[in-house]
């Protein structure tokens, strides 16, 4: 979080391989300042790019991951790097009950606040007020991306070390509070 405050940096924090590609390409053609990318230790999966969006839309610091049933989302998730996952968990179950979800992910918020108005309002609709952004790290910030009714799973206290899992399940950062969260909107 400290790093995405600094000015003129650009952060970095892609879900999978695909976007690690694409943030490399990015770090080594940007010459207007410094870009840091923030890599995960997990073990994750690859996204299946065969059934969801391209990796290419990382350029543009957040892109539609997922896109809601009937492409009219009810519940908007946002998130980055290895939570990514745990979003998609939480996306998949919450369209199974019937409460159609848009994934955004968020590898960059620099480049993100670059992008034309249109493409911004295109991926978070101004007009949708239910969101939830997720964070395993500091939830600080995230109320400009998930606006004033919007809410964020995060971790806003330092100093617990134990593996990801452990962690992530101590901590709520896991799809089943995620879509406990969501509930709590009674968007369906």
């Amino acid at each position: 979080m400290t790093l995405r405050a600094i000015p003129n940096l650009v952060d970095i924090r892609p879900a999978d391989a695909a976007e690690t590609a694409i943030a490399w390409k990015i770090a080594m053609e940007r010459t207007g300042g410094p870009t840091f990318l923030s890599l995960t230790r997990q073990k994750l999966p690859p996204i299946d790019r065969t059934k969801l969006s391209s990796s290419e839309g990382a350029r543009r610091g957040a892109y539609i991951l997922a896109e809601a049933t009937g492409n009219n989302p009810q519940l908007i998730l946002i998130a980055s790097g290895s939570e990514v996952h745990t979003a998609l968990e939480a996306r998949s179950q919450l369209e199974e009950e019937g409460i159609a979800t848009r994934l955004v992910s968020m590898p960059s918020w620099k480049l993100f606040e670059e992008q034309e108005e249109n493409y911004q309002d295109k991926v978070l609709p101004p007009d949708n007020n239910f969101r939830i952004a997720v964070e395993a790290g500091s939830t600080f910030g995230w109320s400009r991306w998930v606006g004033e009714n919007g809410r964020v799973v995060g971790i806003d206290h330092f100093g617990a070390s134990a593996p990801s899992e452990v962690l992530y399940e101590r901590f709520g950062i896991t799809a089943e509070e995620i879509v406990a969260l969501a509930h709590t909107y009674s968007v369906k």
